[in-house]
């Protein structure tokens, strides 16, 4: 479907009247006014990423989460140098309070083949067992 319909965008091929072309459910439910089917929500899990020269084999991935959170050990090994001092207070789950050393601003982190752009609040906190960092 996808070579179709880049052919007929780039005019490499004409739109002949007749032609039947399948649309997956989501674009089907956006054309009929319906909601798509609902996805289970997947929460929190692990993937791999590289900071620098570091890579991590389980970064934990919250989609709940509106921050970056990194252990300052981390912040050490990624051998990152210029943490900003912030006021920001953070309360946990457990009504803890939390206040963090500092946020590394415009970070790099790469994702499969993508690269993102973050800003990491920097804490005092155990970095977790399971996670594997390699140099």
């Amino acid at each position: 479907m996808r070579k179709f319909l880049k052919e007929v965008i780039s005019n490499k091929r004409k739109w002949e009247g007749g032609e039947t072309v399948k649309l997956n459910e989501e674009c089907s439910a956006i054309l009929q006014n319906k909601l798509p089917p609902k996805l289970k929500d997947p929460g929190s899990f692990s993937i791999p990423c590289t900071i620098g020269n570091t890579n991590f084999d389980k970064a934990l991935c919250d989609l709940g989460s509106s921050i970056n959170l990194m252990p300052y050990s981390i912040f050490e090994k990624c051998g990152m140098h210029e943490l900003t001092p912030t006021i920001i207070t953070l309360q946990l789950a457990d009504r803890s309070i939390k206040y963090p050393r500092g946020i590394v601003e415009d970070v790099l982190v790469k994702v499969g083949k993508l690269i993102i752009l973050v800003d990491l609040i920097v804490l005092d906190m155990e970095e977790d067992v399971l996670l594997q960092v390699e140099h």
